[in-house]
């Protein structure tokens, strides 16, 4: 599993709020490379699912608060990122996974973002014995 991660500011940022560093061809790069990135994997056969998720301020987190479980609405102010998005990628090896989080990190975007940007690389486990490793 490749996931992307973001904060809040960065949502804001990619819905255009004034202030955002993003400009409408830095969105419409964006769309034509996740476009482009998907029809790749579609067409080589590696591409699973892939999905973006909501911002941060649509989410609920549970907690168990003296058994009884409790709901925060967020964003949450001690959460510095949070998942943005994933792609489940069925593929050769470990580094062929780890090639195609690379072509995602170094996607289009603000020069002063860019740096920013977080993807991270995750095998998926079938059972907890495979927790072991």
């Amino acid at each position: 599993m490749i996931l992307t991660l973001a904060s809040q500011l960065d949502y804001e940022s990619l819905s255009g709020k004034p202030g955002s560093a993003w400009t409408d061809e830095d969105f419409a790069a964006l769309r034509r490379f996740m476009t482009d990135l998907n029809k790749d994997l579609t067409e080589s056969g590696e591409l699973v699912e892939t999905r973006g998720l909501a911002a941060p301020v649509h989410s609920r987190r549970l907690r168990l608060r003296e058994g009884v479980p409790v709901v925060t609405d967020g964003p949450y102010a001690e959460t510095e990122e949070v998942l943005a998005g994933y792609w489940i990628v069925e593929c050769a090896s470990y580094d062929r996974a780890t090639e195609i989080a690379a072509r995602i990190v170094d996607g289009p975007g603000p020069d002063s973002d860019r740096e920013n940007y977080v993807v991270d690389v995750r095998p998926l486990v079938d059972s907890a014995d495979d927790l072991a490793d």
